[in-house]
């Protein structure tokens, strides 16, 4: 199967100025993404998509294939999904799968993508799969909905009393991969296509970097999952 691995990575950033060029383990969050996919043994092209000339750089000097999107892709309210159309267009090469890495959850190796591509060779239905982590101490049965004076009105009702142990299991998205078929990308405008399987991953790694705070819990973890990876 042919692979297409997007890594978007914007210039702009709001909440951690210039996120996606700063260390994490002495290494730009950008590489990560890069490296992730060239320890994959079944990615066929990489491609950094960005309006940076600075991630651009990043991207060459280890290696990458850059495209350079246009303003109108590179702002805070821009779609993801434009941008895979842009650069997949750009390409005009046909690809069996789209696979998206998001530099801000950079905690996965390319053993976990390889697996991922597995799964559509094993289940050919298979139109994508999403990795996700199970989601224990917050899990829904602890949310409220608040009422006009601040009312706890539980987000499942019942549950709210349940012990953990008794609690349906739920997941949630990590974001580390978002696989896709191309033609079901194209047709249904999404990385969530209706079609999709869960790729579970440990929650002990769960890293998502929106944040100043995010960042630093990730490079605490981050030099603990380097050593045990």
């Amino acid at each position: 199967m042919k692979v297409l691995a997007i890594i978007p990575a914007r210039g702009g950033s709001k909440g951690v100025p210039k996120k996606n060029v700063k260390l994490l383990g002495g290494i730009p969050l950008i590489a990560h993404a890069i490296n992730c996919a060239k320890e994959s043994s079944r990615v066929t092209k990489i491609i950094v998509s960005t309006d940076c000339e600075e991630i651009a750089a990043i991207a060459k000097k280890n290696s990458c294939e850059v495209m350079i999107r246009p303003n109108d892709l590179a702002s805070d309210t821009s779609n993801v999904v434009l941008t895979v159309e842009h650069a997949y267009k750009t390409l005009n090469e046909d690809f069996d799968i789209i696979v998206l890495l998001q530099p801000t959850s950079p905690l996965r190796t390319g053993k976990d993508l390889d697996n991922i591509i597995e799964m559509f060779e094993r289940d050919t239905k298979l139109d994508g799969v999403i990795s996700v982590v199970p989601f224990d101490d917050l899990h829904p049965a602890r949310m409220y909905n608040l009422g006009t004076n601040n009312e706890l009105i539980p987000f499942i009702k019942d549950s709210e009393s349940m012990r953990r142990q008794d609690l349906e299991p739920v997941y949630y998205r990590n974001g580390c991969f978002y696989a896709v078929k191309s033609q079901s990308f194209f047709t249904e405008k999404s990385f969530m296509v209706k079609n999709k399987k869960a790729y579970i991953m440990d929650a002990e790694w769960l890293v998502n970097i929106d944040t100043p705070r995010d960042f630093k819990i990730a490079s605490i973890i981050y030099e603990e999952w380097r050593t045990e990876k």
